[in-house]
């Protein structure tokens, strides 16, 4: 059996995001197309369909670290800041786009609140485990 662990991780994210947007199990709002990912970021980004591969990123953070939750992923995905002439200083990434990505992904059944343990945050489903494994499983047949 295929898992996420066997495959590429950027070739797992791509193709996750396409399959999210071709299955319409989320949607990115209207103002994804104006914001920064973060205070440390600069522009917006290139990509249109940046949003997509954010919340494919995200499910496979919580495949593989959950139960987690929004504080840490902000962590997870922070840059460091060009200051100019200053030090560089990590920045967290948005947390509104987190939670509105996690709040999505919960209304599409992938993932769920729950607890491990001491540890509380968002855990993934058997229907989040079977998404993401299919998608591996298609990306190692194609290779």
């Amino acid at each position: 059996m295929v898992t996420i662990y066997d495959v590429n991780t950027n070739d797992l994210i791509k193709t996750a995001s396409e399959e999210l947007k071709e299955k319409k199990l989320v949607k990115a709002p209207e103002w994804a197309k104006y914001v920064k990912t973060g205070s440390g970021k600069e522009r917006a980004p290139d990509d249109t369909d940046w949003y997509y591969k954010r919340i494919a990123a995200i499910l496979r953070k919580i495949y593989m670290k959950g139960p987690i939750g929004t504080n840490k992923l902000r962590t997870l995905f922070g840059n460091l800041k060009h200051r100019g002439m200053k030090p560089e200083k990590f920045y967290r990434a948005s947390g509104k786009i987190i939670r509105n990505s996690l709040q999505q992904l919960e209304s599409a059944k992938l993932i769920i609140k729950g607890s491990k343990g001491a540890h509380k945050g968002r855990i993934i489903t058997p229907e989040g485990i079977k998404f993401l494994d299919s998608v591996a499983k298609k990306i190692r047949k194609n290779a």
